[in-house]
């Protein structure tokens, strides 16, 4: 099991990898939006398509790629992809809980442009997580985003449109999964180069062992789910006559039964991704860069779980946009191996210690440990 980083423009460092040398691509490229200002944020590599034609170039025949994008710009990712020579097979939807609109309060920006002081009629907390109240202004302390004032409309305009704002709540992200044409058949591209499908088996949904789906929940959003759901149960039926008996060489397959005899929350359909604060932290301690401080790193069971499903054996899994290297330690968590690349030096530093970290480590139990700890010492 090996991990290799490369620093440097994607582009330039896939050109010098060879033809049907990666087995699986998982990414999270930049959603084009400038978050937070960030550079990379807004270059409009994502839309690239010699970025995806050499992604395409460098995958075995039938290999799949899964590509994060933003849900106002995943559309002209998706469509990038497509152009270099991909099939897009689906989008999957990642669902969370825990984020926070960035929305702007007309009824205040109408009484600011007006120059009017807003009377302070109380106190409200932040119902988003990371400080921020519902309408984007950023709110003193507290985990869950501390208290600001809750202020009345001065102008008449103002208060015509209380109320009113610029933007939902964000509660998804999709992904787009994608594969190389193949050669020949299923079975025949899977029999030579070991890619082509999907890992069924070893993503199925825990417990029941359900089908792996579309749509990936984490706790939040599975929490929210079964409130609405409530609770239901399931019950495994006999296949009929016709399709066990009247089959060319009749019923092939471990049971006549289908389905599945389980009850609950409507999240027992969907896989949960279980993020971990600490993970982000993990093998950072002690050389100065103890902080992991980019701004959109994805769960560490998610990406373990997204490569799992595209990767076969001993696979080589390829990040053209490593990041903080989440992938690269989902990959060799898995047992996979691992080349990822990023344009930033310092991310590339704290990808490096967090793979190496996460290669020579005891099991992710350790993690979770940590974040407990971490938990009830706040």
């Amino acid at each position: 099991m090996t991990h290799t980083l490369h620093l440097g423009d994607c582009r330039d460092v896939l050109a010098t990898m060879g033809d049907a040398t990666v087995d699986a691509i998982v990414c999270d490229p930049p959603y084009e939006l400038g978050f937070m200002g960030k550079a990379w944020d807004a270059s409009g590599i994502a839309y690239d398509v010699t970025v995806w034609t050499q992604c395409l170039r460098v995958l075995k025949p039938g290999g799949h790629l899964i590509a994060f994008g933003g849900s106002r710009t995943y559309h002209r990712l998706a469509v990038a992809i497509e152009d270099a020579g991909f099939e897009i097979r689906d989008q999957i939807q990642w669902i969370y809980g825990s984020g926070f609109p960035k929305s702007l309060d007309v009824s205040k920006a109408m009484d600011k442009q007006a120059g009017a002081v807003r009377d302070v009629v109380g106190r409200l907390k932040g119902t988003a997580q990371h400080g921020y109240a519902n309408d984007g202004i950023k709110t003193s302390g507290g985990k869950y985003g501390g208290e600001y004032d809750d202020t009345a409309p001065s102008t008449d305009l103002a208060k015509q449109w209380h109320g009113w704002g610029t933007a939902l709540k964000p509660a998804h992200e999709p992904a787009v999964l994608a594969r190389k044409p193949l050669r020949g058949t299923v079975a025949d591209t899977v029999a030579q180069w070991g890619t082509g499908a999907l890992n069924i088996e070893g993503t199925r949904i825990a417990d029941a062992g359900r089908w792996p789906s579309n749509v990936i929940l984490d706790e939040e959003a599975a929490q929210v789910l079964d409130g609405q759901s409530g609770h239901s149960a399931s019950k495994q039926s006999q296949r009929g006559a016709v399709e066990i008996f009247k089959k060319e060489n009749g019923w092939v397959g471990d049971s006549t039964l289908r389905g599945h005899s389980d009850s609950g929350g409507a999240s027992r359909f969907f896989y949960v991704a279980k993020a971990s604060k600490a993970e982000r932290e993990a093998g950072l301690d002690g050389d100065g860069t103890r902080a992991n401080h980019h701004p959109t790193v994805k769960p560490l069971a998610l990406m373990r779980y997204l490569v799992r499903m595209v990767t076969p054996p001993g696979g080589v899994v390829l990040d053209p946009f490593m990041g903080s290297g989440s992938t690269g330690c989902a990959a060799v968590r898995e047992g996979f191996d691992f080349v990822g690349i990023d344009l930033t030096p310092e991310y590339v530093a704290i990808a490096q210690k967090r793979i190496d970290w996460h290669a020579v480590t005891s099991p992710l139990d350790n993690v979770a440990t940590m974040e407990l700890h971490e938990e009830n010492d706040a």
